[in-house]
This record gives C-alpha cells, structure tokens and sequence, in this order.
C-alpha cells in the first residue's frame, strides 16, 4: 500500500511504498540521493552511484520501495534505504520549468504558457491550498448563518449590470450572453430561502491588460432577506471574510469584531469610483480591512438602493484588503415599481428578473467577493494570474 511522503515518520523500521515525481538528484561520490515530490511533500531516497534511478529525468513518475530509516537531515525526518523502483511514466523531453528550484526563475508569461507543469512546483501549488480552504471556510461561515448554496445558470438571456462588459455567443440562433454574475438569479431566490450563497465562475469582457482583471474568474456570491440596510449585508461579510481567513491558517489575517467603515464623501475622492491609489491610501488611513461606504449611485448597477436623504449616493460598499477591493456588495431595490423607474419604463429586457418583485420580495442586499484577489492579498502576489489556475484574459485562451 502507497505512503505518502508526510506518513513516512510513523513507518520507521518497515519497508514501506512511495510514489511520486522525481523533483531532484543529488550525487555525492558512492551514495546518490533521489528525491520523490508527492502530493503531500518530500521523500529522500539514498541509492547507489550507479543506480539506474539517477539516469530517468526530473518529472519521471515513479513507484519506490526501500526501507524508512530515521535521518533528521532528510524532509521530514525519514528516508528510504534499500530501494527498488518502477517507472510509471516518463517525460517525452525535458520539462521546460525547472521545479527544483525553491523560487521558480521563468516568466510570468512562461509560467502560463506552461501552467500544467509550472502549477506542480509546492510554492504556486500552495495558493491553490489557501484558495480551497478559503472557499470551504466561505461556505462554513455561511452555513452557519442559515444560508443556503444554491447553483445558477452562467448562460443568460440579458446582461447583469450593462451590455459594454459581457461575451455573447449564439444560443440556438439566439443571442444570449455568459453571465457578469449571478446577481438576477441569487436576488429572486431571496424569495426561497432568504439568504442564499454561490460559488462559481463569471465572466467579464474586460477590456483592460492589467494585474488585476480577468476575464473569468470565481466570484463567492451571497444574498439576504428582511435587512434594514447595507450594514447588515456588511456585518455578514465580516463573518464571511473572518471564515474565509481562519481557514487560510497562517497566512489570513485578523478580522476586527467590526470592520472599520469610513463614507465615499468623505475619502477626499473627486471621481465616482476608487483607483487602485486610493484603495491603498485609504487602507494606510484605517487599516487593512476597511469598508467604503456610499458610493456614488452614477456609478452602481441600476438595482441598487439609493441612501435615504442623499440619494446621489448609494446603500453600497466596497471591502478594501491591503490596499485592493475584495468585495462589493450593497442593498437593491426590493418594490417592484422602484425598478419601472430605474429603468426609464424599458422593462421587457428584465422581465424575468423582475418577476420575483412583480410579486413581493423583502428588502434584502448581498456581496460578490472575487477568490483571487483574496488569495493573492494573502499571499502577497502582484498579479491575479498568479492565484488563477488557467487564466483567461484579452491574449489568453490556453492552455
């Protein structure tokens, strides 16, 4: 039966099996050491010289049998003795990413161009750890809260929040779009369940080539019903937020019993949205967690709710983390008649959305937390295709 390489230590004394991919030789006169890379870490093989071991190339897939002696210079305090060997798959030529490297030296662009190979080295595989349990932690949090995960269609009849940002395809002979989000369809199951979640692919045809845009990317979605306004949508992002970093581990940082919150007006912001400079100025004003509140309704989606007194701002916030937006979200309209309005009578495009408030739904409001942009925080990397396993931009559709 295969041990896996973090196991080794309770198999001292027996002859144990371990597989893996060949991640390094070091040759050292009459004793050789070969070093297995599983899923789980490193196992160090002693084998002679002239092993015929030594002569397979790194990536080589192998199954390896030895003895587990106790070595406390050896990964994990355990290394194999006496082996033998079978190779299960060998590489057609050499891989074009060096994996024994602690850091890998190539490119970005030679990273993505060779993702399948570049996403083995431990450090890249890493962040897609943090991603997991960073999702697992969303959902926990969630579940605890009585929501409910629900999963929507990413094929839709009408764009979300504007037809400038959205991939059409041909659906049947109709035109249909991939979806922004699941804004439509999380807002009117509200009327199910009252507070529903997702996690799950969108689509924005963003026209920039930067850092931080992508063309697809996992957005974790919630909504929720009977709110008196955005600040209850924002204290369960807190939950959500301090979920998502306890699971991270180390890595995740301390979330404040109550987030920090300061009002677009009063950001010394002249635009009607934030740049990346003022995210991160405003994060060294209040800390690295901090919500922006209000912003202005000329730049939120149509079916956001006004502030009551000032209606050229918005019930709506950002979540700023170290200087980048992590979330949006705010409370929507809920009347029915409130939407006529917002849409200058032109309803025949929404008509199914707008079933659910044709026929009464409560206030409710929600967020959108982009995974990447979390992970990348996290792991202090600069660019969002460093956290994203296959990205897809404007140049990039494989591998």
């Amino acid at each position: 039966m295969r041990v896996l390489s973090t196991d080794l230590a309770g198999h001292v004394g027996e002859r144990v099996t371990i597989a893996g991919w060949l991640h390094a030789k070091r040759e050292l006169g009459s004793v050789s050491f070969a070093v297995l890379r599983d899923r789980t870490g490193f196992a160090q093989v002693v084998v002679p010289s002239n092993s015929l071991l030594l002569s397979h190339g790194s990536e080589t897939v192998l199954e390896v049998e030895g003895l587990a002696v106790g070595n406390e210079q050896a990964p994990g305090g355990v290394e194999l003795h006496e082996p033998s060997f079978r190779v299960l798959a060998e590489p057609a030529e050499a891989p074009p990413i060096e994996l024994r490297r602690p850091e890998l030296k190539e490119s970005l662009p030679v990273r993505l161009d060779f993702a399948p190979v570049a996403l083995r080295h431990p450090r890249v595989r890493d962040r897609f750890r943090v991603a997991a349990a960073a999702v697992q932690g969303f959902r926990a949090a969630l579940d605890g809260l009585g929501f409910t995960e629900i999963s929507t269609p990413k094929l839709v009849a009408s764009a979300t929040e504007s037809g400038a940002n959205v991939f059409t395809l041909d659906y049947f002979g109709r035109e249909a779009f991939l979806a922004q989000s699941p804004q439509f369809y999380k807002q009117a199951m509200v009327g199910v369940f009252e507070r529903v979640y997702e996690t799950g692919h969108v689509f924005r045809a963003e026209p920039h080539d930067t850092g931080r845009h992508l063309a697809e990317y996992t957005s974790l979605d919630a909504e929720l019903g009977f709110i008196q306004d955005h600040f209850d949508v924002m204290a369960v992002v807190r939950e959500a937020v301090a979920g998502m970093m306890d699971a991270a581990g180390e890595l995740g940082a301390e979330v404040p019993a109550e987030i920090p919150w300061v009002h677009f007006a009063d950001t010394g912001v002249d635009d009607v949205d934030l740049a990346p400079a003022d995210e991160r100025r405003i994060c060294e004003e209040h800390g690295e967690l901090v919500f922006v509140t209000g912003f202005p309704m000329a730049k939120r989606p149509f079916y956001t709710h006004p502030e009551p007194g000032r209606p050229e701002y918005s019930n709506s916030f950002d979540l700023l983390f170290r200087g980048m937006e992590i979330v949006t979200g705010g409370q929507r309209l809920h009347r029915y008649e409130d939407y006529v309005a917002a849409l200058g009578g032109d309803t025949e495009p929404f008509d199914g959305y707008l079933q659910a408030f044709k026929y009464g739904l409560p206030p409710h409001g929600g967020f959108a937390l982009g995974l990447e942009r979390f992970v990348a925080q996290l792991v202090g990397a600069t660019n969002l295709r460093e956290t994203t396993l296959f990205p897809r931009d404007m140049s990039r559709l494989s591998p």
